[in-house]
């Protein structure tokens, strides 16, 4: 296992369209510590599998470092980096059972024939592949092939990571579930530094420790998923990661309160007077959606999400489509003129007069897309 520390490093294709020195994976600073379980996630198109192929040694980065703990890596090819990848489409050998598939990389290496199989028989079980260890590959659906492609990654207990390029695509929808808790289950166990690459939200919340947000060839947020969540240090983020994503409103800032034309929303912090296009962020999730002809003489038992103390009032919107699916509902409104989304809890119903409280906690502000921090103390953070 190994610390894996990206010292500035960026690439561009020879194939690269635009002016000279675009690049396709913009420079970066980034540590994979030790042990950690870390995803990269973003659309397609936005680096994550160049980012990988670097780690891994299939790519050698146009510049910057490449460090496993205190060895420069960069020019090394993949089989001297001791590292296991696992690809998006099942990589097997038909004519070998699948035992025999997982004890290949460790009959490569010499290890004795009891841990071999060992190691084998753990893996076999931690994948529910043990009914099938006699049989050959080739007679397997293609789930079952990618389970072995996880396993050989997984079977080794020398590697320094474990790389794996959407893993998933390929595996039924019901049993994808089942595999994302067995291979958190496994990196609590063997404690591999182990880094995942997907589009798919879900999976790098559920898999990461930390989750490394890409678009366009550049990170824009290293964090936990709360962190992703609560305080998303851009808008993209805000509205990549959550179902539906951040409700993102252009307005304006006088110190402690926002304005979206007559509309006045008060803040938690006062932030300073600064140029730039301004937004406010919310989460759906966040918003109470309330009766604006009894708020907030309501007590919070009678409106499901009202919250008295967030603000003395509420302002009134317009609901203009209601998605119901099944354990919520998907509220789309106007707020002045803009629309936003707010989710209500599936089984009440829904306010006659309708309004929306906005809790400060909860509020970030955007300038030029990114997170501004507030003032405390008379000084900007």
């Amino acid at each position: 296992m190994a610390k894996i520390v990206l010292d500035n490093v960026g690439h561009r294709y020879d194939t690269a369209i635009g002016s000279e020195g675009a690049y396709a994976l913009q420079p970066m600073q980034l540590e994979w510590e030790d042990g950690g379980a870390y995803a990269l996630l973003g659309p397609s198109g936005c680096g994550k599998t160049t980012l990988l192929n670097i780690i891994s040694g299939l790519l050698e980065p146009s510049e910057g470092r490449v460090w496993f703990d205190d060895k420069d890596v960069t020019a090394l090819p993949t089989e001297q980096r001791n590292i296991a990848q696992v690809f998006q489409f099942p990589v097997v050998y038909d004519t070998m059972t699948v035992a025999e598939n997982l004890a290949f990389p460790l009959k490569n290496r010499k290890l004795p024939v009891a841990q071999r199989d060992e190691r084998v028989a753990h893996v076999l079980e931690l994948l529910g592949l043990t009914e099938q260890a006699d049989k050959k590959a080739r007679n397997l659906n293609a789930d079952n092939k990618q389970k072995i492609s996880l396993g050989r990654g997984l079977v080794r207990t020398d590697a320094n990571a474990v790389l794996f390029d959407e893993p998933l695509t390929v595996i039924d929808p019901a049993l994808k579930w089942q595999l994302r808790a067995q291979l958190k289950k496994v990196h609590q166990q063997i404690g591999h530094t182990m880094i995942y690459v997907t589009h798919d939200q879900t999976e790098a919340l559920t898999f990461a420790d930390k989750v490394v947000v890409m678009l366009a060839g550049a990170v824009l947020q290293v964090g936990t998923p709360q962190e992703l969540f609560d305080r998303p240090q851009h808008t993209f983020v805000g509205q990549f990661i959550g179902s539906p994503g951040m409700n993102i409103l252009p307005c304006r800032l006088e110190r402690n309160v926002a304005l979206m034309a007559d509309i006045r929303i008060a803040l938690g912090d006062e932030y300073p007077a600064v140029d730039g296009q301004l937004e406010l962020g919310i989460r759906p999730e966040n918003i109470d959606l309330v009766e604006m002809q009894t708020y907030p003489q309501a007590s919070p038992k009678d409106s499901p999400k009202a919250s008295p103390k967030a603000s003395p009032r509420p302002h009134p919107v317009k609901i203009t489509a209601v998605d119901d699916i099944g354990r919520f509902k998907i509220v789309q409104m106007l707020l002045g003129q803009q629309p936003i989304k707010v989710l209500f809890p599936e089984g009440w119903p829904l306010p006659q007069s309708p309004g929306v409280v906005f809790p400060p906690q909860h509020i970030n502000i955007y300038r030029n897309s990114v997170l501004l921090p507030p003032i405390v103390g008379g000084v900007t953070l």
